[in-house]
């Protein structure tokens, strides 16, 4: 069976921003499997030579993979030379500071996207653009919320309580990305940029890390549980998890699929808890003392509709469904117990 049309053809150069995250190595392979070339952003090049001397050696050894430094993201001029000669960017790079001022990370993280924007305006070659947000751009991900997020949706608590003040650096972050995707989106109105513009939205990422710095990262969820870091767990009652397999998957569909232009792809597979995971996790580690259930959990109620992010699924990745949360926390436990024994 032919592969439906793509937007960009393979062989096409893919410009990954902050490529060392775990989201974006994935975001990576997912493009050089398919065919494509890809130029990863990175702030330090001795840092990030596990991508080029390990992880994507292969690729970057037959002139396929290569990175480029860009130290900060907020420099309206940041990726200006970065964006050279390139089919297509996903820039999934953002702030993760999780400082509890506002002032040093919100207007940052606007710039991080729209710089990167306006880098593409200035590049003819650009044709598509997928930009990564969150679920906590969306809406805020708390107990007895229960909006149904559409297109239109934006979590403007995070943002009133963020400049409110004082208050966690998790909101601040949440407040950063719902005004950078509303940036990104005031830039596709007003600018009527010659690509297409996509958003994807991925809840609380979990699943197959691709080096060890992945699972010491700060979002590393299931390291915690598995070392029981309370002090990380408490404030977080309920999550929707989604793949990072997922995840990646819908950020090259974002790009590649000609049909869509300008959609808010949401990638929410799973309402869950720690409870829930705990319980997996005994399950595939019987031999493992873990830590006890933790009191007061309970799940989100947010909504949304999926059916294009599991339209897009289908049709590029070739599954029914997001992954199974049992799959996804065994490929997070094999990571976790290699890089960390």
């Amino acid at each position: 069976m032919a592969e439906p049309e793509t937007s960009i053809p393979k062989g096409s150069l893919v410009l990954v921003t902050g490529a060392t995250g775990s989201l974006a190595t994935h975001v990576i392979k997912a493009f050089l499997e398919r065919g494509y070339k890809v130029r990863g952003t990175v702030r330090d090049l001795a840092r990030a030579s596990w991508l080029v001397e390990d992880l994507f050696k292969t690729y970057a050894d037959r002139g396929d993979f290569e990175l480029v430094v860009v130290r900060t993201l907020a420099d309206e001029h940041a990726f200006d030379e970065a964006v050279k000669r390139v089919s297509a960017i996903a820039h999934v790079a953002s702030i993760v500071t999780f400082d509890s001022d506002p002032n040093k990370v919100i207007p940052q993280t606007i710039l991080g996207a729209t710089s990167i924007l306006g880098a593409a305006l200035k590049e003819p070659s650009v044709r598509e653009f997928v930009y990564t947000s969150s679920i906590a751009a969306a809406a805020m991900p708390m107990l007895g919320n229960s909006v149904h997020v559409t297109k239109d949706t934006f979590n403007d608590t995070a943002v009133q309580l963020a400049w409110a003040g004082p208050t966690s650096g998790g909101v601040v972050y949440m407040a950063s990305k719902a005004e950078a995707e509303r940036a990104v989106w005031r830039f596709v109105e007003e600018k009527k940029p010659h690509f297409t513009v996509n958003a994807v939205g991925p809840s609380s990422i979990i699943g197959q890390p691709l080096h060890k710095s992945h699972v010491d990262s700060a979002g590393a969820w299931l390291k915690q549980l598995y070392d029981g870091d309370l002090a990380a767990l408490t404030t977080t009652p309920a999550m929707y998890t989604i793949d990072v397999k997922d995840a990646a998957q819908l950020h090259v569909a974002a790009v590649i699929d000609p049909e869509v232009k300008h959609e808010r792809l949401q990638a929410w597979a799973d309402t869950t808890n720690w409870n829930e995971l705990l319980a997996i996790m005994r399950r595939q580690y019987p031999d493992k003392k873990f830590i006890d259930d933790l009191p007061g959990l309970g799940k989100l109620s947010l909504t949304t509709d999926f059916a294009q992010p599991l339209g897009l699924l289908r049709k590029w990745a070739g599954q029914d469904g997001w992954r199974k949360l049992e799959e996804t926390v065994a490929d997070n436990m094999e990571g976790i117990v290699a890089f960390s024994p």
